[in-house]
């Protein structure tokens, strides 16, 4: 791989640098925040030599893999080492508040994982050579290079105030000092004494390790600074905006900020505690069987703040990394299994790439390149990380470390209060890895057939077009779950009417209750899906009028679904249809070359496999 012709492909195949309004790195992934998500030229982007997979939802997700380092370090040399401002809503695309939200998770508690990680598994490396007796733990070594660990987690509120800031873009320096002194050792002791402030006592609460706070403490101040720039006379601003800020900004934290945010901490671990107390091993099966959903979907960013919030209070988390030790492994099982069992020279390379780097906690390259592109092995993934998240649970085994479980990190669960903790997790890792290597060695077959042909088996049964418009490739749909063919092959169409009818003779099985989505069984037993929009169910059943109900035998040409296209688009839905077979297994799926948009022609042909 070229690393500067990737880098500049990737910004050109975004938009440009124009389009570019955030960008920061995981693991695995370049993640943009953009102006204009409709500029994102997907499958172009998809082809670029060195990238496994892209994903849209809140940002815009380029999937590098091992060498996301130099290919970021070179989009930013691309980019001259300056990104765009937000430059205030004109061009920006309007997201709903949970999207917003989920950005703002992101932003601020991501770029932190690379420090408390390092710092984790430090220390976890420390109690592994105390418990064998490789070191003293009383010897000045052990002690600061165990001082050294956990700095990280120490000074995590600057680190918070960091990241915060820089997301709300405001001053990271005022924002720093803000939150620091929270920290500083004579504002402890005179917290420990019983301090007040203008008559007003204060909660005596430790604010090192505390995560809320810092970010409450940081909005506010963001706030504040926006305030005074604006009021402040030009030639004072330099010194008098920063020193009302933090004259004003501290006080309200001591005061309120700090206490509600370490309350909002406390609920996080307690609300975790009460979980594992009542639901136990179940509780962390679950957690680990949809994982891989979670992961692809971008919902396992959720956890996070509770990961990094349960690390700061207990030192140990009990359930997310326990989970995701299961899931990890699972997706290593699988991936080597896929390996032995396929003859596709192409997928038997990634899976052992892929699998060696779920083996080692980073399970992207395993999620997009394999796991979610065959059915029968997100099966057997999820199945798996069930029973070995249930292991872990069962034991009840804890983390110490917030890094990726894999092989390499697997000292994070050494606990030097019980040595068990450790024997273990390495159980759960074998169980995992076994029961996904058989299960997804006996459920596992090859892809055999072309996925497109310009003429229809006539063994087949053929779908005619279920609605007016221009049939478009799966991948090109804006969704991830649905372009990745995860729930099924097929195919989406650009409408041009508001009327989905009948493709083929069949049974209705399902109409979704918001009327944008139905299931038809054909007479061959192929089950289709038809989603009538991207994120219509928001729409609450507004604009769609079903002619049909569950149950009902149709025809072929019958109406099925009535739905208001124009006032789809105007209230922001993506109004594509999409068709897919979600029972594929079965079948050999095979699309057809459109020629126009009118609804009589055969897009999809459906044979039983033999």
């Amino acid at each position: 791989m070229n690393v500067k012709e990737t880098a500049t492909a990737i910004v050109e195949l975004i938009g440009g640098k124009e389009n570019i309004a955030h960008l920061e790195h995981c693991s695995t992934r370049l993640r943009f925040t953009l102006k204009d998500n409709s500029l994102v030229q997907k499958d172009a982007l998809e082809k670029v030599d060195g990238v496994i997979g892209v994903r849209q939802n809140v940002q815009c997700q380029v999937i590098i893999g091992n060498d996301v380092v130099e290919v970021y370090d070179e989009v930013m040399n691309v980019l001259g080492h300056e990104l765009t401002a937000d430059g205030g809503s004109e061009g920006k695309q309007k997201q709903s508040w949970g999207a917003v939200l989920l950005d703002f998770i992101i932003s601020i508690f991501q770029p932190l994982i690379p420090a408390v990680a390092g710092g984790g598994v430090l220390k976890s490396l420390l109690l592994l050579a105390s418990v064998t007796g490789l070191m003293d733990n009383t010897s000045q070594t052990y002690q600061i290079l165990n001082l050294i660990g956990g700095a990280p987690l120490y000074f995590l509120p600057i680190l918070v105030a960091i990241t915060t800031a820089n997301k709300l873009k405001v001053n990271q320096l005022v924002a720093v000092s803000a939150v620091g002194a929270l920290i500083l050792p004579e504002l402890t002791t005179l917290l420990t004494d019983g301090a007040a402030f203008m008559g007003f006592g204060l909660q005596n609460i430790a604010y090192a390790s505390q995560v809320f706070p810092a970010i409450l403490t940081v909005l506010f101040y963001a706030q504040i600074e926006k305030l005074f720039t604006r009021i402040s006379p030009k030639p004072i601003r330099i010194f008098f905006v920063p020193m009302m800020s933090l004259v004003i900004t501290v006080p309200v934290a001591l005061l309120i900020l700090g206490p509600l945010g370490f309350e909002v901490g406390t609920i996080f671990s307690a609300a975790i505690i009460w979980l594992y107390a009542h639901l136990g091993w179940v509780a962390t099966g679950i957690l680990a069987a949809v994982l891989p959903l979670m992961v692809v979907t971008g919902m396992h960013k959720a956890m996070i703040p509770y990961a990094v919030s349960s690390m700061s209070e207990m030192g140990a988390e009990l359930l997310y990394l326990p989970a995701s030790l299961a899931h990890n492994i699972a997706e290593a099982g699988a991936c080597f299994a896929v390996s032995v069992r396929t003859k596709d020279q192409k997928l038997r390379s990634t899976a052992v790439s892929a699998g060696i780097s779920a083996l080692f906690g980073i399970t992207e390259p395993a999620l997009y390149g394999v796991t979610i592109l065959h059915k029968r092995v997100l099966y057997g993934v999820m199945a798996s990380s069930l029973v070995g998240g249930a292991v872990a649970g069962l034991f009840a085994i804890k983390a110490f470390a917030l890094v990726g479980p894999g092989l390499a990190s697997i000292t994070m669960f050494v606990d030097e209060a019980n040595p068990m903790n450790l024997v273990w997790a390495l159980v759960t890792l074998g169980v995992s890895f076994a029961v996904s290597f058989v299960l997804v060695l006996f459920l596992f077959k090859d892809k055999v057939v072309e996925n497109k042909t310009t003429v229809a088996d006539p063994k087949a049964e053929v779908l005619s077009k279920p609605v007016d418009g221009q049939v478009v490739a799966l991948s090109e749909v804006n969704d991830e779950v649905f372009s990745s063919g995860m729930i099924g092959e097929g195919f989406g169409i650009i409408p041009t009417s508001g009327e989905l009818i009948a493709p083929e003779d069949g049974e209705i099985t399902m109409l979704f209750e918001t009327n944008h989505a139905i299931g038809l069984k054909t007479r061959n037993g192929a089950e289709l899906l038809f989603h009538i929009g991207l994120d219509t169910v928001q729409l609450e059943g507004k604009h769609f009028t079903p002619y049909v109900k569950a149950g009902d035998q149709v025809k072929q040409g019958q109406p099925l679904i009535q739905f208001d296209l124009d006032a789809i688009k105007a209230a922001g839905f993506d109004p594509i249809v999409i068709c897919v077979v979600t029972n594929q297994e079965n079948f050999t799926v095979k699309t057809i070359e459109s020629t126009d948009e009118q609804s009589d022609q055969g897009v999809l042909s459906i044979a039983p496999l033999v």
